[in-house]
């Protein structure tokens, strides 16, 4: 069986709903997954935005939210887990808004392509000191059992001053 992850809240490849953005609550979606391999000792996840600034001509990927050594036995996030509370052992890493946490989509200009990927790891990592994603991806090389992905799109609908992102 192969990993996957999906959100009851959008359809793989369909548009994110309002409240999980800058335009709304800036909540994190609900997530689950299934399929992980046997093997598997934690779970890491990493939402980036290829598409930046402006997906006619991207420029960098932006990083929304990291989040690893997820237990193994954990199959979903539910909604707003970002702020509510991450499963027992689970650490975060920082955005690129220099935070940790979730950051919701917020493009400038433009509807952007939102990758939620989720990484099953053969080892449960040591705590990275809240990673920005190259350190984290650097960590998890050879431990990598297994990836999943879901993409949602968001395009902004009207402009939030000093939110761009």
């Amino acid at each position: 069986m192969n990993m996957s992850i999906q959100s009851s809240a959008f359809a793989a490849g369909g548009l994110i709903p309002v409240r999980y953005t800058c335009e709304g609550d800036d909540r994190s979606p609900p997530l689950e997954w299934s399929g992980v391999p046997a093997r598997t000792r934690s779970l890491a996840l990493i939402v980036e935005d290829p598409d930046a600034p402006d997906p006619r001509a991207p420029q960098t990927t932006w990083i929304h939210w990291i989040v690893y050594n997820i237990p193994a036995t954990v199959h979903a996030l539910p909604e707003n887990a970002a702020r509510a509370a991450l499963p027992a052992g689970a650490l975060s890493g920082r955005n690129d808004w220099g935070k940790t946490g979730y950051g919701g989509p917020c493009p400038p200009v433009g509807q952007h392509r939102y990758f939620h990927r989720l990484y099953a790891l053969s080892e449960v990592l040591p705590d990275l000191k809240e990673p920005r994603k190259s350190v984290l991806v650097r960590a998890m090389h050879g431990k990598m059992l297994a990836e999943a992905s879901l993409l949602g799109l968001f395009g902004r609908t009207a402009a939030t001053p000093g939110k761009a992102r």
